[in-house]
């Protein structure tokens, strides 16, 4: 399949229009930059470039007069976005999933593309997004390299990082129903054990009751963790936090004042224990419930 792009300077939203649509193939793809009418009629999918936005031949530009369009929350259309709009449901298995990419990873880009902040800047000091990432590929005034030098190095790290972004949502989404059913079946409500690091934090939130979470520590087998319930996951501020006395100790110190033997680290902040045993994980987390 041959998809056609514009030459000269690149941006976010063509690289990964691109890298999405060699996904869909599976690589199996000619990639042609160019500015020539006559190359972009031979393409099969046309990205970014062309002025025509028409999903029925698989031309997705949006820098013809009024644009392609946007979402209900004024997000306007980008190249990346016209595409995964068409193809993300294929690309991540479910609906489910493609939104997810779409609010995380895809939109973000049509804003920024589209000279639409995502964000305020805290005295002078920003994110680096994946905006500036892919201009780092692009050619200084001081140099020799090429734009499509550049192009070529940066969309082989966009599909990978794609790619992983496909997997690890997919698992998001797969992970979330055991979460679900560890939940129905916990008989106390306030602690739900999980079998494996499951992505819990959005669905344990929709729940009242849960205030601690197990899961073993995927980096020492045997040992495991019990953690706090947030209702916001982006903050800290915890259902109910462990007991104040627990604070900051490990070892033997945590294991005498806790009385749970293999207990050996509370975190300062008291979002996060562990022990050496499910146990001993379960049995710090019933304490710190009934305190």
């Amino acid at each position: 399949m041959k998809i056609v792009t514009h030459s000269g300077r690149f941006h976010a939203d063509d690289v990964f229009a691109c890298a999405a649509l060699s996904i869909l193939h599976y690589g199996d793809v000619e990639i042609a930059r160019s500015r020539d009418p006559m190359v972009w009629a031979a393409g099969d999918y046309v990205v970014d470039v062309g002025g025509v936005y028409d999903p029925a031949t698989n031309r997705f530009d949006h820098h013809q007069e009024g644009g392609a369009g946007g979402r209900e929350n004024g997000v306007a259309y980008s190249s990346f976005g016209l595409v995964w709009k068409h193809y993300g449901e294929q690309l991540a298995g479910s609906p489910t999933a493609a939104d997810a990419i779409d609010k995380r990873l895809v939109q973000p880009i049509d804003a920024g593309d589209n000279g639409m902040d995502t964000f305020l800047p805290i005295d002078g000091i920003a994110p680096y997004l994946l905006q500036d990432f892919v201009m780092v590929f692009a050619p200084s005034w001081n140099e020799t390299r090429t734009d499509d030098e550049g192009f070529s190095e940066v969309l082989e790290i966009a599909i990978k990082i794609l790619t992983r972004a496909l997997r690890r949502t997919q698992d998001i989404e797969l992970g979330k129903h055991f979460v679900e059913e560890a939940y129905e079946r916990a008989d106390d409500k306030r602690i739900i054990v999980l079998e494996a690091s499951y992505p819990w934090h959005e669905v344990l939130a929709k729940h009242p009751e849960p205030l601690y979470v197990l899961t073993p520590d995927r980096a020492v087998k045997g040992d495991w963790k019990a953690e706090a319930l947030r209702d916001d996951s982006r903050t800290f501020k915890n259902r109910k936090s462990f007991p104040l006395a627990w604070a900051g100790k490990q070892g033997q110190e945590l294991a005498e004042i806790s009385g749970v033997p293999d207990a050996f680290f509370c975190h300062n902040n008291r979002f996060i224990v562990a022990a050496h045993s499910k146990a001993g994980a379960l049995a710090l987390a019933k304490i710190a419930a009934d305190a």
